[in-house]
């Protein structure tokens, strides 16, 4: 036992016959899998447009807030200071238009005062820098007829005047509302009233009173009449074609009735 069987006694073998064999060996254990480890998930990065969002609205705040200020500025500056200049002038002296500007302060005609105030702007003095009434009946007949009409006070035009561009958009209409609003709160009618006189358009290249006063009548702007100063308030809304002497009959009508409201004026407006 425990030796080789020979062949010649395989046959011989009976069923208690008892083998030698070693069982076969365990397999091996299976290796253990190692712990599965999350790596942390990487930090959420934000889109790359709304990277590029921030510094544009950073930019557009900064730009509005530095117009805001220069705006506040620019009409505090010019509460105390004469308009020396203005885009219009510029704009015209390019055209070749010329450039008369003659800055007089207050020493105008009371005359004038009053017939610009009957022409452009009967609610000056008590209206905040818009005329509602005038704004709501314009755009009524706006509404029916090519030829527009427009409503702008005299707080309106000098806001245009002095601080913007003479091109019709609505965004110049936009910075138009704000420089009125600044003017209406900075200054007083009054000074409203000196910086019209002295810069509004009389003539191809003619500024202000004064000059208007020389240019038309050659004399001064304080000696005007209650006629030549309705027929300079006359040809404010298209100084480039109308004039204030040898006038036509629409603008000679137009003085006429211009200098019948004035009369009605009292401390410098238009009673209704």
């Amino acid at each position: 036992m425990g030796g080789a069987i020979d062949s010649d006694d395989a046959d011989g073998l009976s069923a208690e016959t008892v083998y030698d064999v070693k069982p076969d060996a365990a397999p091996d254990p299976a290796p253990e899998k190692p712990p599965l480890i999350e790596a942390p998930l990487p930090p959420v990065q934000a889109p790359i447009k709304a990277k590029r969002k921030l510094p544009i609205l950073k930019w557009l705040a900064m730009t509005a807030g530095g117009l805001l200020a220069f705006s506040i500025v620019q009409v505090c500056v010019y509460r105390f200071v004469p308009v020396p200049v203005t885009i219009l002038m510029v704009e015209r002296l390019a055209q070749g238009n010329g450039l008369d500007h003659r800055w007089v302060g207050n020493h105008i005609s009371d005359n004038l005062r009053s017939a610009v105030i009957a022409a452009e702007d009967a609610k000056f003095c008590t209206h905040d820098g818009f005329d509602y009434d005038a704004i709501k009946k314009a755009e009524k007949y706006n509404a029916t007829h090519k030829k527009k009409r427009g409503a702008s006070t005299i707080s309106q035009q000098t806001a245009k005047n002095v601080f913007l561009w003479p091109s019709r958009s609505w965004t110049r209409k936009g910075f138009e509302v704000w420089y009125t609003f600044l003017i209406e709160h900075l200054w007083t009618k009054d000074r409203i009233m000196e910086v019209y006189l002295n810069s509004v358009e009389w003539g191809p290249g003619v500024y202000g009173a004064e000059s208007a006063s020389q240019y038309w009548f050659h004399h001064s702007a304080e000696t005007l009449s209650p006629a030549e100063a309705s027929k300079l308030a006359a040809i404010l809304p298209d100084p480039d074609k109308w004039k204030a002497v040898g006038s036509g009959h629409y603008v000679t009508k137009r003085s006429g009735s211009i200098q019948a409201r004035a009369r009605s004026a009292s401390d410098g407006c238009t009673v209704d």
